[in-house]
C-alpha cells in the first residue's frame, strides 16, 4: 500500500464513531511484546464474529479523539530476546495467519497499522490461548462458548444443512401449497410457469432451493415443517414469541412451519386507526397504526438473520405504543444505517440456504432494500421511523412506532412532505429521539428552519406558523400539553374530592385545540383519564373519578 493509501485507510478508521470490537487505536510505545500477540489474537478473532475480513491495530491514534498524534513505537527494532518480534509472534500464532504491518508518514506523524485478517473455521490462539476484543477490552474467549461456536461454524451455512433423519412427510402439505401458489404468483411471466401445477413437492422444492435432491435441510423445517418435527432442530429453536406488554398481559408461541404462522403472529398485533391535525390542513390525516407490510418485512427479516446457534426464539413484544421486534446475532454485514437509502447490497448472509429460500419464496428481498422500504413506509404515515438504536453485539432490536413522540416531526411531514430528502427526515428523527446529531447536520437542519435550539438540546421548530405570522393562531390550535391537563384533571378532584368525565370536558373545553370537533375534544378527555388511570394516578368509582391516594 502506498503512504496516499494508508492515509485514506487511516481516515477511514478515524471516521468510525468510537473504537469498537475490531479496531483498536493506541499512542506511545506501551505495549508489551506479549501484549502484542494477544491482541493480534483477539482482534483476529473479533473480525470474525463481527463478519470483518481484516480487523486493525494502529498505533499513533489517540482512542478518545481519534486524533493523530504520531506514536514512538517501532515494531521492525523490536526483538523478544534474540529472536525478531515478527517472527516470535508468527510462531506462536495457531492456526498459522499472515498478518501485514505498515508505517505511515501522516502529516509529519508517524503511525504504524497492523492489518489482522480475520479467524476462519477456528479461533486464532497465541501461545494456544484464544483472545477476543470487546468494546476496549481484551479478554478470554474460552469465556464465551457462543462466540467460539459462532468462529467454528464461521464457514459453514447451518440453514443449508441436511436432516438425515426427515423426510417429506416431515413438512406441512397446506404449507407447501401456500408456497406453490405464492411463487406461481411471482413467476407469472416465466416459461416454466404453465408447468408448476404438475410439478412435484419433491420438484418444487428443490427448484425453491428448499430442499437438496429431496433431501430435508434445516431451512425446509423452518418455513414447511410440521410443529411436531421440531425436535430435529434441537437445540435450535424456530419459534416467534408474541408478548404483549400493556395494562393488559398476554403471550401465544408460534412454531413452525413459519412461512405460515408469520400471518398468525400479525393477526395478533391490535392494529387501529391515528389522526393527526396538521396545521395548515383543516381535515385530519387518518392512517393506520401499524403498517402490515412493515410488520411482515421486520419478522421475515428476523426469520431469515436470526442466529441459531444461540438456541432462542424470536420474540414480538407489543407495547401501547410501538411494537419491538428482538432476535438473536447482531447484524452480518454492515450496520442499519448503511441499509437506510436503499443504496446498500449485501455480500453475504449469516444463514445463505435460507435467505436465497426466502427470496424466492417472495418473503425477504436479496438486494437490501427491507430497511429501506420500512423507512419510506413510517415516512408515508408521519411516524417515527424505524429504530435500531437498542441492539447489541449479541442481538438486533428493531422498535417500529405505531404513535407520535413529538407531534411537531409529524406535521412536518405532512405539511412538507415534497420538500423534505429522506436525508432530512432521519435527522429529524433522531433530533426528536434525542440522538445526537453531528454539527454538519444540524446546521443542514437550521438553515431550513427545522430545528431550533443549542447543542445538543436541539428540537423541531415549530416555525412555520410564526414564518406565515400566525403565531397566536398556532398556539391556540396547538392547545396546551398532555401534561398540564392531566395536572388540572388532578386539582380538580383534590379540591371536589373526586369529578364525573363531564366535569372533565367542561373544565377543559377552551383548553383543548380549536381544530378539534366537539366529539374530538370529548376522546381527548376520555383519553387522558384512561392514561392517568394506567399511570395508577386515578381510578373510577362507578361514575366518578378519584385519586389513588385518597
Amino acid at each position: 500500500m502506498t503512504n496516499q493509501d494508508l492515509i485514506s485507510l487511516i481516515d477511514e478508521l478515524r471516521a468510525l464513531p468510537k473504537e469498537n470490537e475490531w479496531v483498536e487505536f493506541k499512542t506511545g510505545n506501551v505495549t508489551t511484546n506479549e501484549k502484542l500477540g494477544q491482541y493480534i489474537s483477539g482482534l483476529s478473532n473479533a473480525a470474525c464474529i463481527a463478519n470483518k475480513s481484516f480487523a486493525y491495530l494502529v498505533f499513533g491514534i489517540n482512542d478518545d479523539t481519534h486524533e493523530v498524534e504520531g506514536t514512538n513505537y517501532k515494531f521492525k527494532n523490536r526483538k523478544e530476546g534474540n529472536e525478531e518480534l515478527e517472527l516470535w509472534i508468527k510462531r506462536y500464532l495457531s492456526p498459522s495467519i499472515k498478518f501485514d504491518h505498515f508505517t505511515c508518514d501522516y502529516n509529519a506523524q508517524h503511525v504504524e497499522i497492523f492489518r489482522i485478517p480475520a479467524a476462519i473455521g477456528e479461533p486464532t490462539n497465541f501461545k494456544f490461548y484464544p483472545y477476543i476484543r470487546f468494546d476496549s477490552s481484551l479478554t478470554d474467549l474460552k469465556k464465551y462458548p457462543h462466540y467460539l461456536r459462532a468462529i467454528y461454524n464461521s464457514q459453514t451455512d447451518w440453514s443449508a444443512q441436511i436432516v438425515d433423519k426427515a423426510s417429506i412427510d416431515d413438512l406441512d402439505e397446506n404449507a407447501i401449497k401456500i408456497a406453490k401458489e405464492k411463487y406461481k404468483e411471482k413467476n407469472t411471466n416465466e416459461p416454466f410457469y404453465n408447468d408448476i401445477d404438475n410439478w412435484s413437492s419433491k420438484t418444487f422444492l428443490d427448484k425453491l432451493k428448499i430442499t437438496v435432491d429431496g433431501k430435508i435441510t434445516n431451512t425446509a423445517l423452518i418455513l414447511l415443517g410440521k410443529p411436531e418435527t421440531a425436535h430435529y432442530l434441537s437445540p435450535a429453536v424456530a419459534q416467534i414469541t408474541w408478548k404483549l406488554d400493556t395494562e393488559e398481559k398476554a403471550y401465544q408461541h408460534f412454531n413452525m412451519p413459519l412461512y405460515t404462522e408469520v400471518n398468525n403472529v400479525l393477526a395478533k398485533i391490535r392494529n387501529v386507526n391515528y389522526k393527526f391535525f396538521p396545521d395548515n390542513q383543516l381535515v385530519a390525516a387518518e392512517v393506520i397504526k401499524y403498517d402490515t407490510e412493515v410488520i411482515l418485512e421486520a419478522l421475515n427479516n428476523c426469520i431469515a438473520h436470526q442466529d441459531y446457534s444461540r438456541h432462542s426464539r424470536i420474540i414480538l413484544t407489543e407495547k401501547i405504543n410501538k411494537l419491538i421486534f428482538s432476535n438473536e446475532g447482531s447484524f452480518f454485514e454492515g450496520t442499519a444505517e448503511d441499509y437506510t437509502a436503499g443504496e446498500k447490497t449485501p455480500n453475504k448472509y449469516r444463514n445463505k440456504w435460507l435467505a436465497d429460500a426466502m427470496v424466492n419464496l417472495n418473503m425477504i428481498d436479496s438486494l437490501g432494500y427491507g430497511i429501506h422500504k420500512m423507512y419510506k413506509s413510517q415516512r408515508k404515515r408521519y411516524f417515527p421511523l424505524p429504530d435500531y438504536t437498542k441492539s447489541t453485539r449479541d442481538s438486533v432490536i428493531l422498535e417500529i412506532y405505531g404513535h407520535t413522540i413529538d407531534e411537531n416531526y409529524s406535521k412536518l411531514l405532512i405539511e412538507k412532505k415534497d420538500d423534505l430528502s429522506l436525508t432530512e427526515v432521519i435527522l429529524l428523527d433522531k433530533v426528536q429521539k434525542d440522538i445526537p446529531i453531528n454539527d454538519e447536520a444540524s446546521k443542514l437542519l437550521k438553515k431550513k428552519g427545522l430545528i431550533e435550539g443549542r447543542k445538543p438540546h436541539y428540537h423541531i421548530s415549530s416555525s412555520i406558523a410564526s414564518a406565515t405570522g400566525m403565531e397566536t393562531e398556532y398556539i391556540k390550535l396547538k392547545g396546551i400539553e398532555d401534561d398540564y391537563c392531566k395536572k388540572m384533571i388532578k386539582d380538580y378532584i383534590v379540591k371536589f374530592k373526586g369529578g364525573q368525565r363531564s366535569d372533565f370536558e367542561n373544565l377543559l373545553d377552551d383548553k383543548l385545540p380549536n381544530l378539534l370537533s366537539p366529539k374530538q375534544k370529548k376522546d381527548k378527555v376520555k383519553n387522558l383519564l384512561q392514561s392517568m388511570k394506567r399511570e395508577g394516578v386515578i381510578f373510577l368509582d362507578k361514575t366518578f373519578w378519584r385519586l389513588n391516594n385518597e
